[in-house]
């Protein structure tokens, strides 16, 4: 879990005081898919994106969008995303740093059933 897609140098705004998680400015929460293409297709990783993806609007921190790295993955994805439901609302941008989250981040869902279990 992290943070990409923003101008700034960081995601964190370092001169508010404390630096919360509410200061992430134009940043949007990502997930980082490291993945070789001779085990995985690009398409079946856009796939597996599809399940989890939310194309409906939505503020800049938790838009619904796909990076890309090249012309070739940039193609694949706009292609995706364009046979998609609400399609408008998915951007399609290159990609940008990835900032690695707060601690409280990572794995946040299972840290949410352990707090029930």
């Amino acid at each position: 879990m992290g943070y990409t897609g923003g101008d700034g140098k960081s995601p964190l705004d370092m001169s508010t005081d404390p630096v919360t998680y509410g200061s992430i400015q134009d940043y949007t929460e990502a997930l980082l898919v490291e993945f070789d293409p001779a085990v995985i297709a690009y398409e079946e990783v856009l796939q597996q994106w599809k399940t989890d993806a939310s194309p409906y609007p939505s503020k800049r921190q938790y838009r619904t969008a796909v990076w890309f790295l090249n012309q070739d993955q940039e193609a694949r994805a706009k292609a995706f995303v364009n046979n998609m439901p609400g399609q408008k609302y998915i951007d399609v941008e290159p990609a940008t740093q990835f900032f690695r989250a707060e601690e409280y981040h990572q794995n946040f869902l299972e840290k949410q059933r352990s707090l029930y279990s």
